[in-house]
């Protein structure tokens, strides 16, 4: 009995194993090594290789997981299919893989091309009917109506093409893909008693509200197909949404709070986004990463592990560290006060309790080869423009050991005339020795490791703050400094003091 069960178990799973085979026939090319490769979002990595024979080649799809998959040919060239663990058998010829294609075996993939060649077929005919209609005389109303009825009838054709095939096979995977790749119905916009729309961004908000619609959460096959990051990628540009932090932290929130914790989906989501706002180049943005580590890296999940599940724990525990001190140093935050003597150590400075429209914080090294350049440019503009407009600059030097004598002489060299602070050699020696000695008296810890609280890996850095000290902007260059206070106090038109330059890679690592 016990062989028998050995036996029965060795069949099954020969089957199960059969019934998984990927089987290509490709005619037209020579014997040939091939790759099967597969879909993360929109990037396509190796995952298999074999050996093409006789135009017969065949890959373990038992090896794979479901979505969708491509067979990479020799000339840079592949054809795409759907893999939802079935076997499947596909046959065509060089040079034309798409529209030479046979599906021998295989729902999914005999529906999938079935779409595929319906969507190809109009849009060529989308675009022949385009091009007829620009050349169209604009007075020829009847021809021009003519053409735009004929769009409109091919575009509704494409959209009942894919209802249908989602209505009629909602147990496929394909169906999913086709829903995923499906716009969502707007409804018409309300209208008064007059006719007159109630709300004229109505079909806009409906569709900013409702663009995931059509996406299943919950489905992890999704992410391994290039349809859901262009879709990400599309909601979260300039196409759908005003490029502001607080903006984007809403719609980003309102998405991915609705993805379970734990699953490919929430994975992509978050890594997707995190990697997009970190690149980008508007101000601001970094607001934007660290809500997003915070909130989905950092926060615990209902067995109090971290919901960043992927990345290295030892790592991850790092970050949420650092990124407390970064989520305080962002556009809208009030940022840790500061209070730091001058050279003398006779005056202090407390920067929440200086009376400016706006503030200037800069932090700098006299030996920093940035710093050089860009802190007489500052003191420039201080004292040609910013002084007599109520803009305070609060200067944060590197000052001590043998930085202490060298920042010194270079504010009497440069004749630094904004507020000059820092940890003297003197203060440093005295915290060292007693911190109490100095807080709360004087100052504060915080301001005593303003480089850790501020986060000060390399200079210059620069934010500036309004007269509540929350942050507006940050990361500026001299020149972009002139130009953000001008247009802000309604100067925009003065002549600029400043001259913009590339900015160099040389400024010198202060941690």
């Amino acid at each position: 009995m016990r062989n028998l069960l050995i036996a029965f178990i060795i069949i099954f799973i020969g089957i199960n194993g059969f019934s998984q085979q990927l089987k290509f026939k490709v005619t037209g090319i020579q014997d040939t090594t091939v790759h099967l490769v597969k879909y993360v979002g929109s990037k396509l990595y190796y995952a298999d290789t074999a050996e093409l024979k006789n135009s017969i080649v065949t890959f373990d799809g038992s090896k794979q997981e479901p979505g969708i998959l491509a067979l990479f040919l020799p000339g840079q060239r592949y054809f795409e299919f759907i893999y939802n663990n079935e076997e499947v058998h596909i046959e065509t010829k060089s040079p034309n893989y798409v529209e030479n294609m046979v599906v021998k075996k295989s729902k999914e993939n005999k529906l999938f091309l079935e779409y595929i060649k319906k969507i190809k077929a109009s849009s060529k005919k989308g675009v022949e009917l385009s091009e007829e209609r620009k050349a169209i005389d604009p007075n020829d109303e009847e021809a021009m109506t003519k053409v735009t009825e004929q769009l409109d009838k091919l575009n509704d054709e494409v959209i009942s093409f894919q209802k249908n095939l989602v209505k009629e096979n909602p147990e496929l995977f394909v169906s999913k893909v086709v829903k995923m790749s499906s716009d969502v119905d707007i409804p018409e916009p309300p209208r008064n008693d007059d006719g007159s729309l109630v709300d004229s961004s109505f079909s806009y908000k409906y569709l900013r509200d409702h663009y995931f619609d059509n996406i299943d959460f919950t489905d992890d096959r999704l992410v391994n197909t290039p349809i859901i990051q262009r879709k990400l990628e599309y909601y979260y540009s300039k196409n759908m949404l005003l490029q502001h932090p607080d903006t984007l932290i809403k719609y980003i929130t309102r998405v991915v709070d609705t993805i379970p914790t734990g699953t490919m989906m929430y994975r992509f989501f978050v890594s997707h986004l995190t990697s997009n706002f970190e690149k980008s180049k508007i101000m601001g943005m970094d607001k934007v990463v660290n809500v997003i580590v915070d909130r989905y890296y950092c926060a615990r999940d209902g067995e109090g592990n971290f919901k960043g599940y992927w990345m290295d724990q030892e790592k991850l525990e790092e970050l949420c560290k650092d990124n407390k001190t970064r989520l305080r140093l962002v556009q809208g935050e009030v940022p840790p006060n500061l209070i730091l003597p001058d050279s003398t150590n006779q005056k202090w400075y407390n920067l929440h309790e200086l009376d400016n429209e706006y503030v200037v914080l800069f932090f700098w090294d006299p030996e920093c080869g940035h710093c050089k350049k860009e802190t007489p440019k500052l003191q420039k503009l201080y004292a040609e423009k910013l002084k007599d407009r109520n803009v305070e600059i609060y200067a944060v030097g590197k000052a001590t050991g043998d930085d202490f004598e060298n920042w010194k002489a270079f504010i009497r060299k440069h004749n630094l005339s904004f507020i000059n602070v820092g940890v003297t050699e003197k203060i440093y020696q005295q915290a060292k020795e007693n911190p109490y000695s100095l807080v709360p008296s004087k100052t504060t810890i915080e301001s005593l490791n303003y480089q850790d609280t501020y986060d000060i890996y390399s200079t210059p850095r620069v934010w500036i703050l309004d007269k509540d000290k929350k942050i507006i902007a940050k990361s500026l260059s001299v020149a972009q400094i002139e130009s953000y206070l001008d247009r802000l106090q309604g100067f925009e038109d003065t002549e600029k003091i400043i001259e913009e330059e590339e900015k160099p890679k040389d400024g010198k690592a202060e941690k």
